[in-house]
């Protein structure tokens, strides 16, 4: 059964010292981060469910990225200008979102 979700795109920059962390490390730095915001993601179906979040290209080591685009996955709407500040207020410096925006789900 498919679940309904809202898809909410996310534009950020990786700057400073972040840029010397791999992929790998961005996709885990912002599973947790939205894990702490206590936001209503929605999870894979299967033995090892995960949130459902997808980044459109990988950046290499070492390389800053100015408008970096992801995608994530909700349960359900949220508030994207109070979410947005309560999720650079926890994310590490070098990481900052620009801008969240609603999309209507294909």
């Amino acid at each position: 059964m498919r679940q309904s979700s809202f898809v909410i795109d996310i534009e950020f920059s990786k700057q400073k010292e972040l840029i010397y962390i791999s992929h790998l490390d961005v996709v885990r730095l912002f599973m947790r981060t939205f894990r702490r915001a206590d936001l209503p993601l929605v999870y894979t179906q299967g033995y090892n469910p995960h949130p459902k979040i997808s980044f459109k290209r990988a950046l290499r080591l070492g390389v800053k990225g100015n408008k970096e685009k992801m995608t994530m996955y909700c349960t359900h709407a949220i508030d994207i200008k109070s979410e947005k500040k309560n999720l650079n207020a926890l994310l590490p410096k070098g990481v900052t979102i620009s801008k969240m925006v609603h999309r209507r789900e294909r």
